[in-house]
């Protein structure tokens, strides 16, 4: 099959090249420069992702792989186009913002031929591919959904870092808008991946996953996203609580999680990545009613100022010679990127506080924490607390020795120890030792 992939970031890329592997030719549209030449020269663009590099350099060296800005180079032609653009939640308001999604939509269509699968894997709200892709793609090509083109929804389940283990790993969830567009999907995307078989899954249930609507897999994404936020909301009020009663509450969900129909997540100092803070608020679009899920978002959103001020509560006095160290930039351990990193709230929270920040993560160079808005933090130079935001695996042994003065260590992600810190109290969320200032 010839493929376009429309957007090459942490997840498109993975997939051309993953097409590409499959000895499909596949034409990769980004709007970068920088990105497209990177691709055609066989280098990743970004670090981090797991056997991309290796499978990027054959792809292009076997003329499977290529990449352009232009759709009329990409699209005309093509079997299927796969969008993976980006779609943006404004802070402010939670609502969606399409512009990037509209205008990459609006350039396929003038683009468009006859016979092409589209499928949208970019996570939406609930009626966006029928409500709002279906009328712009028959608008902008004169051609008709259904009989000339058919368009699906096929949302991606991946991490990125482990995106082709994923690939493997989970059901393709598929949305189609008619029974012709439903086996179009199911072909295509029988023929680009490859399956582990699940004995916890039905086998009509491994590989390619069949949800009957658009609708149904839109929601199935959302769901489970929005499950994961709401499982921590609770654990973070289960902590809280723990806190209060002077109970640990890790201890607490270990037992409940003995129990096979419990299981309760880990509570932790924020929730951050593209997915799980972002989808609760798509979900939220198309259903205002859900409240459950706006105050799940805003239990966890208020964890890091609680951290903060459980921190500072417990130095004797606080003014700009207080100097505060934040270990990890990043929204999860091993991974660098910082996309609604719970840093970017805990450093606000220390700065309204009036304290002297300082980040540490030991994925960025310092000037790439500079460029993020952060003072740099180098090991070795003494600071009075310390506030462990990501769960790098260089932080489970990080202590005294490597940042001296400390009094006080809150580790945001129970990764830390109290014996690598002697002499500074050590706090823990849910732990029960925080109390009065949690």
């Amino acid at each position: 099959m010839n493929i376009a992939v429309v957007a090459l970031g942490k997840i498109g890329l993975p997939l051309a090249v993953q097409f590409a592997d499959k000895g499909h030719t596949v034409v990769g549209i980004d709007v970068q420069e920088s990105v497209v030449d990177s691709v055609n020269a066989g280098h990743e663009p970004f670090p981090g992702e797991a056997h991309l590099q290796e499978k990027l350099s054959r792809a292009v060296k076997n003329g499977l792989l290529r990449a352009t800005t232009d759709y009329g180079d990409a699209v005309p032609g093509a079997d299927a186009v796969v969008i993976v653009v980006p779609l943006f939640v404004d802070d402010a308001t939670w609502e969606p913002d399409f512009a990037w999604m509209d205008s990459a939509t609006k350039s396929l269509a003038a683009n468009l031929t006859p016979n092409t699968l589209v499928s949208y894997e970019t996570t939406l709200p609930v009626g966006t591919t029928r409500d709002r892709w279906k009328p712009m793609l028959e608008n902008g090509s004169d051609l008709k959904e259904g009989e000339d083109f058919h368009l699906v929804f096929s949302p991606e389940r991946v991490l990125t870092g482990r995106v082709f283990a994923d690939l493997r790993k989970y059901p393709k969830l598929v949305g189609s808008l008619s029974e012709a567009g439903r086996d179009a999907a199911v072909n295509f995307y029988e023929s680009v991946l490859d399956f582990d078989s699940r004995s916890d899954l039905a086998p009509q249930e491994n590989g390619v996953w069949d949800l009957g609507s658009t609708e149904a897999a839109e929601l199935a994404k959302l769901a489970e996203t929005t499950y994961r936020d709401v499982n921590i909301a609770l654990a973070n009020e289960f902590a809280r609580f723990a806190e209060q009663s002077g109970i640990d509450v890790h201890k607490v969900i270990e037992a409940s999680n003995s129990q096979p129909y419990s299981h309760i997540h880990r509570p932790g100092i924020a929730v951050g990545g593209h997915c799980i803070p972002v989808y609760p608020r798509l979900y939220l679009h198309t259903d205002s009613k859900a409240g459950t899920v706006r105050a799940a978002r805003l239990t966890n959103m208020e964890v890091p100022q609680r951290v903060v001020d459980a921190t500072l509560a417990q130095l004797q006095s606080t003014d700009t010679n207080t100097r505060v160290v934040v270990l990890g930039a990043a929204y999860r351990g091993g991974v660098k990127e910082t996309a609604f990193s719970g840093v970017f709230a805990v450093v606000e929270a220390l700065n309204a506080r009036g304290v002297t920040v300082q980040v540490h993560d030991p994925l960025y160079t310092a000037d790439e924490l500079h460029s993020l808005g952060f003072d740099a933090y180098t090991i070795g130079e003494s600071a009075d607390a310390v506030i462990i935001q990501a769960d790098h695996a260089d932080y489970a042994s990080i202590g005294a020795t490597d940042i001296p003065g400390v009094t006080v260590v809150f580790d945001g992600r129970k990764i830390s120890r109290a014996g690598l810190w002697p002499g500074a109290q050590f706090l823990v969320i849910g732990d029960g030792e925080v109390r009065s200032a949690f």
